[in-house]
């Protein structure tokens, strides 16, 4: 509620990113607890918020999730798929799951730099993020080089030490300078949607 009260700025690409549980889901009172809580936010501070379910959790109750995330959608929150990948059946699943940003595996994308089949896996999810046209964000990415690689292969945002360590809410008004502001601007320079 921060941000609700004006004393947590938010800038047009800010994203408030909200993990939610996998019983989150299977609350028959929890859609109706984040309806009434984003009727009370700001327009452009409802447009910012980023729900997360992992995949796991999503493809437990498949008709559930969708129900679920089309209806955080239509009040203009956006959904994301956590952990994508991590599933033995990814594939299938997301084709049918409305979300706006697929999150890639980090146990994948840290070993991209020396793992050429987890590469191949991490480039076959990044072409059917863009197919069902959802950005793209590498998870674990913890140092410079494998930035870099993230970079290289067009992933449009990366979360991780390298980019950033967790912040608490009240310390995210990043400034021009901040190692997190520069990396995502490094991400979006070198050619990321």
């Amino acid at each position: 509620m921060s941000c609700a009260r004006g004393e947590l700025p938010i800038r047009g690409n800010d994203i408030i990113a909200v993990n939610l549980s996998g019983t989150s889901l299977n609350d028959d009172h929890f859609l109706d607890f984040i309806r009434e809580r984003v009727r009370q936010l700001p327009t452009e501070v409802s447009r910012s918020i980023c729900f997360e379910i992992t995949e796991t959790a999503a493809v437990a109750s498949i008709s559930r999730a969708q129900t679920f995330m089309k209806s955080v959608r239509a009040m203009g929150c956006k959904f994301a798929l956590d952990d994508f990948g991590s599933g033995l059946s990814s594939f299938v699943y997301i084709k049918n799951l409305p979300v706006d940003f697929v999150k890639i595996e980090g146990s994948f994308v840290r070993a991209i730099v020396t793992d050429s089949v987890a590469r191949a896996m991490v480039e076959a999810v990044c072409h059917i993020g863009r197919a069902i046209r959802a950005t793209l964000i590498a998870e674990w990415v913890e140092n410079d080089a494998l930035l870099a690689q993230v970079k290289e292969l067009g992933i449009d945002y990366a979360q991780g030490y390298a980019v950033s360590a967790p912040q608490p809410l009240r310390l995210l008004t990043p400034s021009e300078g901040s190692r997190s502001h520069r990396a995502a601007r490094r991400l979006r320079a070198s050619g990321s949607r």
